[in-house]
């Protein structure tokens, strides 16, 4: 702990000088900064959004014929959640894997059943699948817009896309300045402020976030979290009509790595404890360092005629030695064990990402119909190194016993390490994109797209005694959607809708770091379809929207491999379900946000795993709901509840055996000190629920556990903002 301790102290001492910096720039810069009005309070948000902030969607939310949800920052705030795992609870319909495979070292998320690690955006443009998304300091909101959707987001998103909205220059001056303290060695601070930058241009503003964080996660203390971040942004008014945006992100994360508990048949092995860890503490690391440079340029024409491009350079580097929680209890007394799986193994990863996206929107009318087009072109280039080693634990442990009760934790044998396998790969990608909302009548709205993409992969892997294979694919598709929505009502909507999306094989080249080889190379893309059936309701004068959706996604050539090592399009699988929704106000001071949805999965035709024929998908859970709720006291008090459920999920999809299902309960105090200080409690998992939120979908034996990762314990945080 003395060491972690330390970590945050460095980011946190850098961070207090960074705002001096910034504050002497403001002071002593030949720009002059607008005065700020001392005490000005911002405006609390609504929970409920009207549109969505991708340039590709034109209409309101309530005319989009598909299901999207958005979480703002609003929420984040009052629910204390600082990853994207936290925000995503607040979603319905997602699941989340446990570790990271051979390759793969980002966010494992599951959206309706279907596999959606790759499918996460910024700002519209793809986001490393190397990454776990870790804080939220410098997001504005989260949009989830379910449902294949490959016209908008490319290769991939079967079952969704999240699109992650950053922070950017505001009209509004001002600064927060925020600090949280809590159990289990919680420690914050964040820092947040827009100045307006008069006779510079129109409009002109900077911005920067600065965030330093540490913690223990809550339930197993031995695993520690340390990071810090800064993220400044400057919006520059060339004219009325024409913004230029750069900005840029710097974040890096030292953890000890935790690959959860052991387990046999999704159960944990008896005798194991909620707090024991089977890593090496004095050997697993997991030190990741992200960069984003970002360009926008945004014109507009006339009133009916813009232009929007968006420019990113990207740069993830991840440097870990993970350790496996399997065991091994063959041939052993009961309560003991020797190590299983990776011990010790090492992986250094970078990824490098260009990408570039450029958007025209035109609005016109054409005999009696209008139009809202937009048209586009997005293209980007992909790298991806990874090298490999791996200590010979095991080899070390194989004559040893440990307890299954009380792991040492910490490798006291000798240590060699090998030299591994190492892989270089490239993606490149060109897409042509063009979308168009027609306004047959004022009852009717017809919306459409097309886009079709070109993917070039590459894949060399080099061996330690000097051999090497190298493969190229390439793959070409043309994806489209389409929209029906009926108005009866100003305040309702209707619609119908259908979309397609696919699944190349060079999508793994960047996502889980695997290469092609020769069965892999040349097979075609597997294909997803969804129908999508909903409804969408504004109440109580625009501040409350329903919504429900009956869907259906079907994959039809699941990609399989033979033991033969040819890979096969044979697998067909389907998801279908209800989506059913509320956001928005209930009364002056009470707001809310819930979303359900009823999943009902199953592989309806398997070549190579018969078994899994007529069984739900793997960590699919039927039902699951999430609410959140704060209602405004009088006094300046306000209270916050929420609660998330999931229901007991196929461990596998060939098997019987059953996660459990787990009911979570938050709560959140808020008072209003003065107009510029606001404090907060929040009590999350309030019962101190045992559940498993991520899950390896293996079934483990004697000889080699399986394992799973517990959802954090009970914990209370105090936090304070400053405004001013």
């Amino acid at each position: 702990m003395a060491d972690q301790r330390k970590a945050f102290t460095r980011p946190a001492s850098g961070l207090a000088l960074m705002s001096c910096s910034w504050l002497a720039f403001a002071d002593g810069a030949p720009v002059q900064i607008e005065a700020v009005e001392v005490g000005a309070e911002r405006e609390r948000q609504r929970y409920k959004a009207d549109r969505s902030a991708s340039s590709k969607l034109t209409e309101s939310l309530l005319d989009q014929p598909q299901t999207i949800t958005v979480v703002n920052e609003q929420v984040m705030r009052e629910q204390n959640a600082l990853s994207l795992r936290q925000v995503l609870s607040n979603v319905s319909g997602i699941t989340f894997d446990a570790g990271e495979g051979g390759g793969g070292s980002g966010d494992l998320i599951n959206i309706r059943g279907f596999n959606a690690t790759s499918n996460v955006l910024i700002d519209g443009l793809r986001d490393s699948a190397q990454t776990t998304r870790s804080d939220s300091f410098n997001l504005q909101a989260v949009e989830v817009i379910k449902g294949p959707d490959s016209v908008f987001g490319g290769a991939g998103t079967t079952g969704g896309i999240i699109n992650l909205i950053s922070k950017t220059p505001q009209a509004d001056a001002f600064t927060e300045v925020g600090a949280g303290v809590g159990t289990d060695h919680y420690r914050r601070l964040v820092l947040d402020t827009n100045q307006l930058l008069s006779g510079v241009g129109t409009g002109s503003a900077v911005r920067l976030n600065l965030m330093a964080h540490g913690n223990d996660v809550p339930g197993r203390p031995a695993i520690d979290r340390s990071r810090w971040g800064m993220a400044p942004s400057v919006l520059l008014g060339l004219s009325d009509d024409t913004r230029l945006t750069f900005s840029y992100l710097h974040q890096e994360d030292d953890n000890l790595p935790d690959y959860g508990l052991p387990t046999y048949r999704g159960k944990v092995i008896e005798g194991v404890k909620r707090d024991a860890y089977f890593g090496w503490r004095n050997l697993d690391k997991d030190r990741l360092t992200t960069d984003r440079l970002s360009a926008v340029f945004e014109h507009e024409f006339s009133q009916s005629l813009s232009l929007q491009n968006r420019l990113r350079y990207g740069r993830v580097e991840r440097s870990g030695v993970v350790s496996a929680s399997h065991v091994d209890r063959d041939g052993l007394p009961p309560g003991k064990y020797r190590p299983a799986g990776p011990q010790g193994y090492g992986r250094d990863i970078v990824t490098d990402q260009w990408l570039n996206s450029t958007t025209l929107t035109s609005r016109f009318d054409t005999f009696g119909i209008g139009h809202a087009l937009v048209t586009g072109v997005d293209v980007s280039y992909e790298r991806y190194r990874r090298d490999t080693s791996l200590y010979d634990i095991r080899k070390q442990s194989a004559d040893k016993q440990f307890d299954l009760n009380n792991p040492p934790g910490r490798w006291t044998g000798p240590l060699n390490r090998e030299r591994l396998a190492s892989m270089r790969n490239r993606l490149q990608t060109t897409a042509v994109y063009a979308f168009d909302t027609l306004s047959l009548s004022p009852a009717w709205d017809l919306t459409l797209g097309l886009r079709h993409d070109w993917i070039d992969g590459s894949s060399l892997e080099r061996q330690p005694e000097g051999g090497h294979t190298e493969y190229a694919t390439r793959d070409a598709f043309l994806s489209h959607r389409a929209g029906l929505v009926y108005k009866p009502a100003p305040n309702g909507r209707v619609y119908l809708a259908y979309g397609n999306s696919f699944n190349p094989s060079a999508e793994h080249l960047v996502t889980g770091g695997y290469g092609v080889g020769e069965q892999t190379r040349n097979t075609p893309p597997e294909t997803n379809r969804t129908w999508e059936l909903g409804t969408k309701w504004d109440l109580l004068a625009g501040d409350l929207q329903l919504n429900g959706a009956l869907f259906r996604t079907q994959k039809d050539n699941v990609r399989e491999k033979l033991e033969t090592g040819q890979v096969l399009l044979a697998g067909l699988q389907r998801t279908q379900g209800l989506e059913l929704g509320a956001v928005g106000h209930l009364s002056e001071d009470w707001q809310v946000t819930a979303t359900y949805t009823y999943l009902q999965s199953e592989t309806l035709k398997s070549r190579t795993n018969p078994k899994a024929e007529g069984h739900a998908l793997a960590n699919t859970p039927p039902r699951s709901f999430s609410l959140w709720t704060t209602h405004q006291l009088p006094g300046d008090w306000r209270v916050g509840y929420g609660l998330r459920h999931v229901s007991e999920r196929n461990l596998r999809n060939d098997e019987t055996y059953k996660v459990d299902g787990y009911w979570v309960h938050q709560a959140m105090l808020g008072y209003q000190v003065s107009k510029e200080l606001d404090l907060q409690l929040n009590l999350d998992n309030l019962l101190n629920a045992q559940y498993v939120e991520r899950v390896r979908t293996v079934t483990g034996n004697n000889k080699r556990s399986s394992a799973v990762e517990f959802g954090d314990g009970r914990s209370a945080v105090v936090s304070a903002v400053y405004r001013f």
